[in-house]
């Protein structure tokens, strides 16, 4: 038996010599980040985690907030479910932000929208192009195929049960955890329907900024993604966010599109008093 186990103010001396400790991944506090865009003032960072490979976040963000992911090695896959804050049965429906834009390959100036016809956050910097609307979350039936074990607590976690994790933070539950947006992994379908997955690994550094349109609550996965043949293989990845203005009515992304104007109206209803 280890002396800390044994020995509880041995334990504690040891845990109290952890800090200060800096790891791969892990949240900042308080938050600093030495390379925000120059219009944003270090007062305004409210966010700056590095989330590991297998790991999990979740985050309520206010009406405005910008929000940074960063593929920081060039292998994460980050699957995002999005919540209306202030009524969580509103959620990102997948199906209705493509069928709704006309458009199933996300980027920047794509829409991420509501099963309530509204628009929860939109994307208005991405440097990577290669994100995947159609796969979802990988599951613990489809890890233990590939790597012989998906359970949560073992080696190699699933994306889904992560994101159960993160809702569970939030009050939800199992049957809130709904198809995600799969970020930094490229899967496209070909005219005779086939799956083409393009799943990296990819150049470091690439990034994606959400502006939240509304109060929101968001839940990140980082797990290999599902159609992810090589053995376990996902690296970190860094999310920022900061506070950031209401989008204004003559926004580019906002007017480029009559549906896009009609989602915005639609969130914007419920701010009005």
């Amino acid at each position: 038996m280890s002396t800390t186990l044994a020995d509880p103010k041995a334990a504690r001396a040891h845990a109290r010599s952890m800090e200060g400790t800096v790891v791969e991944a892990m949240p900042v506090l308080p938050p600093h980040a030495n390379d925000l865009p120059t219009d944003v003032s270090p007062d305004d960072l409210l966010w700056e985690e590095s989330i590991a490979a297998g790991g999990y976040a979740s985050r309520t963000l206010a009406r405005g907030t910008r929000l940074r992911l960063i593929d920081l090695k060039g292998d994460a896959c980050a699957s995002v479910l999005l919540f209306n804050a202030a009524m969580p049965t509103e959620r990102l429906n997948i199906a209705d932000t493509l069928k709704v834009q006309w458009n199933a390959y996300l980027g920047k100036g794509g829409l991420l929208l509501s099963d309530m016809g509204r628009v929860l956050a939109s994307i208005e910097e991405d440097t990577a192009g290669t994100h995947d609307a159609f796969c979802g979350a990988s599951n613990e039936a489809s890890n233990r195929r590939h790597y012989g074990d998906g359970r949560n607590s073992g080696d190699f976690p699933n994306a889904r049960d992560r994101l159960l994790l993160g809702a569970a933070k939030h009050g939800l539950g199992r049957r809130d955890v709904h198809p995600c947006l799969n970020l930094f992994k490229d899967v496209r379908i070909a005219a005779d329907g086939a799956v083409e997955p393009d799943l990296g690994p990819f150049t470091p550094g690439r990034s994606l900024v959400l502006r939240a349109e509304m109060a929101l609550i968001v839940v990140i996965a980082n797990c290999p993604h599902v159609l992810d043949a090589r053995p376990w293989s996902v690296a970190p990845l860094r999310a920022t966010a900061w506070r950031g203005p209401v989008t204004p009515e003559d926004d580019a992304i906002r007017n480029a599109t009559p549906e896009g104007q009609r989602t915005f109206l639609n969130t914007e209803d419920l701010y009005r008093q």
